[in-house]
């Protein structure tokens, strides 16, 4: 008999069962329920615990927890294995089917295979380990190992092993079949017949006994998984599976695919107690209880309670006079259930999904009780003391017009080329500052960029050229939509400001989109007149955001009608209502480009939209728009950001994988817009996160930075890579800012300490 076995962990799961706790950033495998590490850690401190040491261990995990996995298991080691990550989860016959290509491929055919959850309780190392050898010889001579649980009660979450007979000497015995979860009468028939027991999820078996059962059971499963294993990319990290080909893999449960059809199934009796800790139920059996009964954990006051789990984190809990109850209460959700029917959580989390709601995705700070208006001073002093004044000065070309595209960070030009989207989105700028009470020069500062744009700008059908020189003349004569909603938005609120020349141009350039700019076989807009190649839906966002300019300045319905066009595109062809995600890149028919371009997802972009979202529901009534901003909100804060910094990456795919790890300030901005959108629709209450979302701001991207500029380029470790500042930049941070104000208005609170990263929703460090 071989003693070489290698050890698996898969640990891709949610936990939705152990909601408000378990979340999809923070899934159950990642928590300390017992006070001694995340059942991840304690999981492959188990596997090492073998007497000999002797197994590597690897694990497989979500690509998009692939920082979480590291840090948890970084000081443990896995004695020469590594992490495997899915970048999308197929499921655990994908899984196992990659455990035996990276056993068979690195240690040969004739190696046992451990495959083990990462989220179980299980008693005793020792114990463990003398239930698997016990099941040794038996996957050595070509049987599939399973690992069945005396019941102890007829529990109706787990699935059954049925045994054809008592076990033999070796406590080994031949499987019958496998039955899915019971309901409760069939469940005591079960413990009564002395023949079922519980299914732990364990499995031992042969490298090439396993490669055998997919050919001969599941060939599909097999062949794509072994064309993805093959082309996975390894670093010092660890192994990651390529989208594209793990995508192809069937998903299905080992279960399904192999044990419910594989012969010669052989199941081993779990000398160790066990609990899958499925449920608030489960873990008040497995946990520690007081003199009542009682499983109490953080600020929890019982009176007259018994057999109950009650939980609180972030909020004093009281709770008089239950039984057999389980209450949970996390910063921003309470649940509150018979523990029998804690199962049904899920069923919970199911109707918040349908819901749009928050609180499945992501995780409540733990931290501190957070005021609002907490920023409010410092925001106020960067605004109106440091940066419009910089800008508002620096920042103007009084030699050649207009606004410098980017200064250094000693806050000198760099003479780029003007684009006429930044020169734009500086007269906005200037033009929300002035109607939010800034007292500088705005009047000549909208005349100046409005001046210069007008004289040189302008194309000979009444449209707006891409780029100019810094010294006016044209640089790139390409009419592009992009622009022209920047240009539509700028002139919306410097007619609010009494311009005189604005809302001719604005009509002009409505002449230009309709005239050349129009889709005339979809809705939506040409990226310019004649464009016939890859759609963008980021410059039908801005044409969105501008028509809504307009329609609060003027209050005519026609603006809310050319919305309405956009609106009616993002329903159809830019939201994905499975993943939650917007699509960026499409062909001439709105259809997802294919390969990456289709994947490709920009969480700033899914901010933005958030916010446009709410502001059209406002607007026309169609309140359904609210759930799509949450599942927007919702999505790139769970599957869009840097765990390590708390910031938006700059894309990210539609399952969560990082395509461009660089941060930049705009999607900051948008997320704090974006929370304060929300704030105001019922829901969850966001105030922490907008504190949470504008201290990140400032400590990534203004405190580094010199008096009035800001790190635009942030790195996937924090690092500083901006080598300028771009004034396209600008009109991000004092839209979001002012908005941040008004939200705040009358709650003047001491601001922390500069640089300082209040703890949010998603905190800066989430590790260990």
């Amino acid at each position: 008999m071989p003693d070489r076995i290698v050890s698996f962990v898969m640990s891709g799961g949610v936990g939705s069962r152990l909601w408000p706790l378990s979340r999809e950033d923070n899934p159950k495998q990642f928590h300390d329920f017992s006070g001694d590490g995340s059942m991840l850690a304690k999981t492959v401190r188990r596997l090492k615990a073998r007497s000999d040491g002797g197994t590597p261990i690897y694990l497989i995990a979500s690509e998009r927890h692939a920082d979480r996995v590291i840090s948890d298991i970084g000081a443990l080691g896995l004695n020469g294995g590594r992490p495997i990550f899915e970048p999308i989860g197929r499921n655990t016959a994908a899984a196992v089917a990659i455990a035996t290509l990276q056993t068979i491929s690195k240690h040969g055919g004739d190696t046992l295979v451990l495959v083990v959850p990462s989220d179980h309780e299980i008693s005793t190392e020792r114990q463990f380990w003398e239930t698997v050898e016990a099941g040794m010889p038996a996957a050595d001579s070509g049987s599939i190992v399973v690992f069945g649980i005396k019941p102890t009660h007829p529990e109706t979450g787990y699935g059954y092993i049925k045994v054809k007979a008592a076990a033999n000497g070796d406590g080994v015995a031949a499987v019958s079949h496998f039955v899915e979860k019971p309901n409760v009468e069939t469940a005591r028939k079960y413990v009564s017949s002395g023949r079922f027991y519980w299914n732990a999820g364990i499995f031992l078996f042969r490298a090439d006994t396993m490669r055998k059962a997919f050919l001969d059971l599941r060939p599909d499963i097999w062949d794509a998984a072994e064309r993805a294993y093959k082309t996975a990319r390894a670093d010092v990290s660890g192994i990651y599976l390529p989208q594209g080909f793990y995508s192809t893999v069937p998903s299905t449960s080992i279960d399904y695919a192999i044990m419910e059809h594989a012969c010669g199934i052989a199941m081993v009796t779990a000398s160790f107690r066990w609990n899958d800790l499925g449920s608030w139920q489960s873990l008040l059996e497995a946990s520690p209880t007081d003199r009542d009964g009682n499983v109490v954990m953080g600020d929890v006051v019982a009176m007259d309670c018994g057999s109950s789990y009650l939980r609180s984190q972030g909020r004093l809990l009281t709770v008089i006079g239950m039984k057999d109850v389980a209450v949970v209460a996390t910063p921003d959700a309470v649940f509150v259930a018979p523990v029998t029917h804690s199962q049904n959580v899920k069923k919970v989390v199911e109707q918040l999904e349908k819901s749009g709601r928050l609180e499945t995705k992501f995780t409540a700070s733990e931290d501190r009780v957070i005021i609002s208006g907490s920023w409010r001073k410092r925001v106020e002093h960067w605004l109106f003391n440091e940066t419009l004044p910089l800008w508002s000065t620096a920042g103007v070309d009084e030699v050649h017009g207009g606004f410098h595209e980017a200064l250094g960070f000693d806050a000198r030009p760099l003479g780029k080329p003007k684009r006429i989207r930044t020169m734009a989105r500086q007269i906005y700028a200037f033009a929300v500052a002035k109607e939010r009470g800034w007292a500088g020069p705005a009047d000549r500062l909208i005349s100046h960029g409005i001046d210069f744009i007008a004289k040189f700008g302008r194309t000979d059908r009444g449209g707006w050229v891409r780029t100019l020189n810094s010294n006016g003349s044209v640089a790139d004569p390409v009419e592009d939509a992009y622009d022209h909603s920047c240009v539509l938005l700028a002139l919306a609120h410097a007619h609010r400001c009494g311009d005189r020349d604005a809302l001719r141009l604005a009509q002009e350039t409505f002449h230009f989109i309709d005239t050349h700019l129009e889709d005339g076989c979809l809705n939506g807009f040409l990226e310019s007149p004649g464009w016939n190649g890859v759609r963008f839906s980021n410059p039908h966002m801005h044409m969105l955001e501008s028509f809504l300019a307009w329609y609060g300045v003027t209050g005519d319905r026609a603006y809310l009608r050319r919305a309405a066009r956009i609106i009616d595109l993002f329903r159809s062809h830019f939201f994905d209502q499975d993943s939650w995600t917007l699509g960026e890149r499409f062909d001439v028919d709105w259809l997802p480009l294919p390969g990456d371009d289709g994947q490709w997802t920009e969480p700033g972009h899914h901010f933005e939209w958030a916010s446009l979202l709410v502001d059209f529901a406002r607007a026309s009534g169609q309140k359904d728009l609210a759930v799509y901003a949450r599942k927007l909100y919702s999505s790139a804060i769970a599957s869009g950001l840097n765990r390590a910094t708390g910031l938006a990456y700059a894309a990210v795919s539609r399952q969560g994988i990082p395509f461009d790890r660089l941060s930049r300030s705009w999607p900051q901005c948008e997320a704090v817009k974006a929370a304060i959108a929300l704030d105001g629709i019922g829901g969850p209450d966001l105030k922490p996160e907008i504190e949470a979302r504008v201290a990140r701001l400032f400590r990534w991207h203004i405190d580094p930075a010199p008096l009035g500029l800001w790190v635009d380029r942030i790195d996937e470790r924090g690092r500083s890579v901006a080598t300028e500042v771009p004034a396209s930049i600008f009109y991000h941070l004092v839209t979001a800012l002012m908005q941040y104000l008004d939200k705040t208005e009358g709650q003047v609170e001491p601001f922390p300490l500069q640089g300082s990263d209040v703890g949010g929703p998603i905190r800066a460090q989430v590790y260990g």
